[in-house]
């Protein structure tokens, strides 16, 4: 029984797009239509729907079939933040928030759940402290969101992490050459970790562990001389060498987040070739990693975060974000989900798998005896 008189729920998806947000839209419109007779709108782009009040009505019929769909049919922004949003380039930040508040009010929307990663509740917790009921539902290829086991998208973007590594591999088998392959992630290594292990990388590089570009080398040259005549280097984008900086791609100011890593994939093959005199390319994977179809595994916990994040807002459970405890949908306070970013740990279980079948972290002592290694 609902302890608010909600007529209307809102959707909305903010920040990067990934698989499996069209099947949370689906489970929000869904149950929120069957369960609790309630109407169900979708805000279009993110908070700039709020911002520019452009919203969509969502019937069972607008979302049937969508499930399967990578992206968002509401589409989504990365760049637009009512707690410091920017009317105009060089202007100023300016906190909108209230405005955005009565918008969402003269559209008549009661409540909101709001679908994205820390950015997006950062907003969302702005937008509940300024009078918005909000509920969240965690989304992100990065797996850095707090307080939640798994966010929906991740495992989508490990399969097409692992996907591209087995491509790869037969081609720098044919070639004998070392692949460099460079994952999404921003500050965490989740994605570079699981989709590298998964794929059979033979040396994997993420943030939490700051490599050594000797024992990269040293890793490549060793597998060479011993005649492995090809090596997969699978590196997160927020990786960066022993007391060396993260390498910047470009800076997009007004964004929530306005630094975009990228790049090191580039710096780190030359480096290995110049070294090693090993053949190496690289590869960044980019978006390829938040397109297409989500995963079974992704379609059934979407799913299930849509329809519990209806049923917070029937129990006026608002300023909670679902998440993931083992097999458990529970929720807790957004505030508690954004205090702090979710890395992996240096005694992470899978770290001391990798290790233990020969899988290579740069941070490892260079080997006194190398072997030579063989021109591939």
């Amino acid at each position: 029984m609902a302890k608010r008189n909600v007529k209307t729920l809102g959707v909305l998806t903010g920040g990067g797009d990934c698989p499996g947000l069209n099947a949370v839209i689906r489970a929000v419109v869904k149950t929120a239509r069957t369960e609790y007779g309630w109407n169900a709108v979708g805000v279009l782009d993110g908070f700039l729907g709020l911002v520019e009040k452009r919203t969509m009505p969502l019937h069972r019929t607008d979302v049937s079939g969508i499930l399967t769909r990578g992206g968002t049919i509401l589409g989504t922004s990365n760049t637009v933040d009512p707690l410091h949003f920017v009317k105009a380039p060089g202007a100023k930040p300016v906190d909108i928030t209230r405005k955005v508040v009565r918008n969402a009010r003269a559209l008549g929307i009661d409540a909101l759940v709001a679908i994205g990663g820390d950015g997006t509740m950062h907003i969302a917790e702005g937008l509940r402290a300024a009078g918005l009921e909000v509920v969240g539902v965690p989304k992100t290829i990065d797996n850095d969101l707090a307080e939640t086991d798994v966010t929906f998208g991740f495992d989508s973007a490990c399969q097409v992490v692992s996907d591209a590594i087995d491509n790869l591999h037969s081609t720098a088998m044919s070639h004998h050459r070392v692949m460099v392959v460079e994952t999404m992630g921003r500050y965490a290594g989740w994605l570079a970790l699981v989709g590298g292990l998964a794929g059979g990388g033979d040396i994997i590089l993420i943030p939490e562990i700051p490599y050594r570009l000797d024992a990269v080398c040293d890793g490549v040259a060793r597998r060479s001389g011993l005649g492995k005549r090809f090596s997969i280097v699978v590196v997160a984008e927020g990786a960066k060498p022993l007391g060396g900086q993260l390498i910047v791609g470009r800076r997009v100011e007004g964004s929530p987040d306005p630094i975009r890593l990228g790049g090191i994939s580039g710096i780190l093959s030359t480096q290995i070739e110049d070294r090693t005199g090993l053949e190496t390319r690289h590869v960044v994977l980019g978006h390829l990693q938040r397109g297409g179809s989500p995963t079974a595994a992704d379609r059934i916990l979407a799913t299930r975060f849509g329809a519990e994040a209806v049923r917070l807002v029937a129990e006026g459970r608002f300023g909670e974000i679902v998440v993931l405890r083992g097999s458990e949908i529970r929720a807790v306070p957004i505030a508690k989900a954004i205090r702090r970013r979710k890395t992996v740990p240096l005694d992470d279980p899978l770290i001391r798998i990798g290790r233990g079948i020969g899988t290579k972290f740069g941070d490892e002592e260079p080997s006194r005896n190398k072997a030579p290694a063989r021109k591939m």
